[in-house]
């Protein structure tokens, strides 16, 4: 098991857009250093707490102050952008990023963010958008002679240009076919998931529920059957709130009273019992919503204690989901609370997360 990180970003609303941004980029470079091998950046449009619109501005600023850690959005909200400015784009971070880029898609979910750009969410338009856009890219990416694209959301494509003016579609990426392409879910029996496996593109769980969990699996599953592949555990991103401090009191009281429950106490569970979605944060589907509070969530769901508490409370959901292959931890605003957050993303990348390397050898010896 690997260890990498997801941000939403989330940020508490009066952080300003300036601090919030220079403290992403200091985590990202601290990730890096601490050996976490991959990081992914979310991006959306009306949210104040989830502030970022344009993830590829801080990656690529982050790719000059790292190393080796592989950085991603974690989506672009394809329905939100143009296909061939998009694959565009993609091709430059690899190229630019040395191979280091990964590309997130995702067909938003957001309401606020269908009002804003005119999408259909609610009848299934945003899912439409995803499939036609990314299908183009590939097309972009994959293919090397002329053709044109009439489709019922998007038009265009590579005509043969001016070549000797130098007038041409020339941005292939690097990485070839194209980079990494991940699709996160959530919902239980993930759409998205399925599409993943039947795709080919990497899987990544953003659920908390371990029944969930066990649904996104056979989904991705179920695609890659459907495309006549295996599906790899290896390839499977789990994201997950953890929380280490020197001992499991420690821990549970800076969880709840700390920026993580002030963020699912006033912004996430709000969101998702509006939605009628609390069921993906639940240990057992029997527990009533009116139960779902972050003190449960720390109690039930989350892994929250000391490193021995974490390790053994990671180990018990890998016995009951199965193996995956990278552990995505979810990451909060600490600028309040700087060393003891540091605290614990060393103490996962330090103390926890070589458990689970040793034994992934000996397993494979």
């Amino acid at each position: 098991m690997k260890l990498g990180m997801f941000m939403m970003p989330n940020h508490p609303p009066h952080r300003t857009y300036a601090d919030a941004h220079a403290h992403n980029l200091d985590t990202l470079s601290f990730a890096d250093r601490l050996g976490y091998v991959e990081g992914w950046v979310g991006e959306h449009f009306t949210s104040k707490r989830e502030p970022v619109p344009c993830p590829d501005i801080l990656i690529a600023q982050a790719f000059v102050q790292t190393k080796n850690i592989r950085l991603g959005a974690g989506a672009f909200l394809l329905p939100y952008h143009v296909p061939a400015e998009l694959a565009a784009r993609i091709s430059y971070l690899d190229h630019i990023s040395g191979g280091r880029f990964m590309a997130g898609i995702g067909a938003g979910g957001l309401p606020t963010d269908y009002d804003l750009f005119g999408v259909d969410g609610a009848h299934g338009q945003h899912r439409e958008m995803m499939n036609e856009s990314i299908d183009l890219m590939v097309k972009l990416w994959t293919s090397t002679g002329p053709f044109q694209h009439e489709g019922k959301y998007y038009k265009g494509g590579r005509t043969a240009g001016i070549p000797e003016l130098g007038l041409k579609f020339h941005l292939q990426p690097l990485t070839k076919p194209y980079p990494t392409i991940a699709i996160a879910g959530l919902n239980e029996y993930s759409p998205t998931l399925k599409f993943a496996g039947k795709r080919g593109f990497t899987p990544m769980s953003l659920a908390w529920s371990p029944d969930y969990l066990l649904t996104h699996w056979q989904a991705y599953k179920e695609g890659c059957e459907a495309a006549g592949r295996l599906a790899d555990r290896a390839a499977w991103r789990v994201g997950c709130e953890t929380y280490i401090a020197e001992t499991d009191s420690e821990a549970r009281r800076r969880a709840i009273s700390g920026e993580i429950g002030n963020s699912w106490r006033t912004y996430l569970l709000p969101m998702l019992k509006e939605w009628g979605m609390l069921g993906a944060c639940k240990h057992d589907q029997s527990v009533p919503d009116s139960d779902v509070t972050v003190e449960y969530l720390v109690d039930k769901v989350w892994i929250v204690g000391s490193p021995t508490t974490v390790t053994e409370k990671l180990g018990a959901m890998r016995e009951k989901v199965g193996q995956f292959g990278c552990l995505l931890q979810v990451i909060y605003d600490h600028i309040d609370e700087f060393e003891a957050y540091r605290y614990s993303l060393t103490a996962l990348a330090e103390e926890v997360q070589p458990v689970f390397a040793d034994l992934s050898q000996a397993a494979a010896e």
